[in-house]
């Protein structure tokens, strides 16, 4: 069984011969270590697969994620400007909907006109040629409530659900479109099999189990159901608290919940992992970027311990890692993974 065997097997909730282990996006880490920058990869094709696939020949990850950290390209394709930092993924200056007529303004019809997506999608379909079927090859996006919210405003969005659920309800609708746009021509030349989304502004941190359940688990319902349709996996990932909403996880549709090391693993483990496959949870920062290596090989047991029994799982850091983790932490998390015996 290849890596991308190993992978989707744990998706359909089988037990693999050995544990799936991969990163969540690491878009940041990976341009940092390759000394360029987004924007330079963003006009570059061929550099940004190169960065990829230099990745994936030193630790061979069973998931490739391209054009991770572009996320805000993407919502500034229809009108936004961007601003790019030193280090870091870059940020959407401003949100360009105020009010419901602004999205009638709005035209989904010019995403594949977008420079940057033309730039991701050509180079995802490099790595994708170069790597065949050995692993699994994606490109990650916001989730529907996240990039509604950066089309928004942030603060704007999270008072919208309680003064304007119209608009909060119509602009995560165009962000489902959005969002199958990105991923629609990928999708259906094979590029892809996995769509891969982080939706942070659905956290536990920010919204209450009850404006999850109303304003962000049925869009992103629409985007499972619609992945499935096309013969594609979901991977989802919620940044912070959700354990008081692990059941809800359970109906987005995904074939695998990516958690935050804020969740309790074996309680996640417990309470979904016999229907749905769950990834996790290391913390990236206090463990894989400043751990020893001892506390990497520790917590990385832990994790193993808590949510590899019976399959469906795949070990992920807690969160996309920053970009100063050390290879050496990397690869005992990568090699313990592969080498671990139930």
């Amino acid at each position: 069984m290849n890596p991308k065997q190993t992978v989707f097997s744990a998706m359909e909730m089988n037990k693999p011969p050995r544990v799936p282990v991969a990163p969540f996006g690491c878009g940041v880490w990976t341009i940092h270590r390759s000394g360029t920058t987004f924007k330079t990869l963003s006009q570059d094709p061929e550099l940004m697969a190169k960065t990829n696939l230099e990745i994936y020949k030193q630790f061979k990850p069973d998931i490739v994620y391209v054009g991770s950290g572009y996320n805000n390209l993407h919502a500034a394709a229809l009108g936004g400007t961007i601003k790019y930092r030193e280090i870091g993924a870059p940020d959407l200056e401003e949100p360009y909907i105020s009010d419901l007529s602004d999205i009638d303004k709005l035209d989904i019809g010019k995403i594949p006109d977008d420079p940057v997506i033309q730039t991701i999608w050509e180079a995802a379909r490099i790595v994708k040629k170069e790597i065949g079927d050995e692993a699994v090859v994606t490109v990650t996006a916001w989730g529907p409530f996240t990039l509604a919210a950066q089309l928004v405003g942030v603060e704007k969005m999270m008072r919208a659900t309680f003064k304007n659920k119209e608009l909060v309800n119509a602009s995560c609708d165009f962000a489902v479109k959005m969002i199958q746009a990105i991923f629609g021509p990928l999708v259906d030349d094979k590029t892809i099999e996995l769509i891969s989304m982080a939706d942070p502004t659905a956290s536990g941190d920010l919204i209450s189990r009850k404006q999850f359940e109303k304003f962000a688990l049925p869009y992103i319902q629409q985007m499972t159901s619609w992945s499935k349709s096309k013969g594609s996996k979901s991977l989802l990932h919620i940044c912070g608290d959700t354990n008081n909403r692990l059941d809800l996880l359970g109906e987005t549709g995904a074939d695998c919940i990516s958690l935050d090391h804020k969740v309790d693993l074996a309680k996640a483990k417990s309470e979904i992992g016999n229907k749905i496959c769950i990834a996790g949870n290391v913390n990236p920062v206090h463990v894989l970027d400043r751990g020893s290596l001892d506390e990497v090989r520790r917590v990385v047991g832990e994790c193993l311990h808590a949510g590899a029994e019976g399959g469906g799982f795949i070990l992920m850091p807690g969160c996309d890692h920053p970009p100063t983790v050390p290879d050496e932490n990397l690869k005992v998390f990568y090699d313990m993974a592969k080498q671990y015996t139930r």
